[in-house]
């Protein structure tokens, strides 16, 4: 299979929907054609995705890379229960999980240094900083957008993968729990501690004139 190209070169635009039958028998067979239409088609939304997840631009073109070609090795055990667009979603989230997991390569803040601390009554030390927005309200937004995903990346993995995978990409529990190999309670109980200490870093940037909100 070819590289992946330049951005500049990728297409946004969606696969022949109509057709799609035609194209997955084609992509069936191995045609040559038909796998190009898939790249070409499909890279930019791919790229975009990895890109949530790893921050080498390095990394996320060879995270792509790979989903295609496990498409491709797997296309004939495709029974085509969704469009190829989100099987092809769902490939490429696999394929930057286990990069997440092999290879941790940003500091991590500790989770616990980031949660709400309480005394020996039970009460909050000291309460949150306002802050509405949800994650992905804010990381949409163009001048929240870095600041945003450099406190994403500051979250241990567990809990960075289960923000992601919730927040973003709107995937349901019983969903995440699959992709991650844990439990529905865990994938609820990372996600409650990766907004609170996703909060936490959001607030002390707002505190600190990095962010506004």
């Amino acid at each position: 299979m070819r590289s992946i190209p330049p951005t500049q070169g990728d297409s946004n635009r969606d696969l022949p929907f109509a057709d799609e039958t035609g194209l997955l028998a084609r992509l069936r067979q191995g045609d040559e054609d038909a796998c190009e239409i898939l790249v070409r088609t499909q890279t930019g939304r791919l790229l975009a995705v990895a890109r949530r997840y790893l921050r080498q631009e390095e990394d996320a073109r060879d995270a792509v890379q790979e989903a295609f070609v496990a498409a491709f090795r797997s296309i004939g055990r495709f029974q085509g229960g969704s469009s190829i667009s989100t099987w092809l979603h769902r490939i490429v989230i696999n394929a930057c999980l286990m990069r997440l997991r092999s290879a941790r390569r940003h500091p991590e803040t500790p989770i616990e240094e980031l949660l709400p601390v309480f005394d020996e009554t039970g009460h909050r030390i000291a309460e949150p900083e306002e802050w509405r927005e949800s994650a992905e309200t804010a990381i949409s937004r163009a001048q929240t957008r870095t600041r945003v995903r450099e406190a994403i990346d500051r979250l241990p993995e567990p809990y960075r993968a289960v923000l992601l995978l919730r927040d973003i990409e709107e995937l349901d529990t019983a969903e995440v729990a699959k992709l991650l190999g844990i439990s529905a309670n865990a994938v609820k109980i990372r996600l409650h501690r990766a907004r609170q200490a996703l909060r936490t870093l959001i607030a002390a940037a707002v505190r600190d004139g990095e962010l506004v909100l």
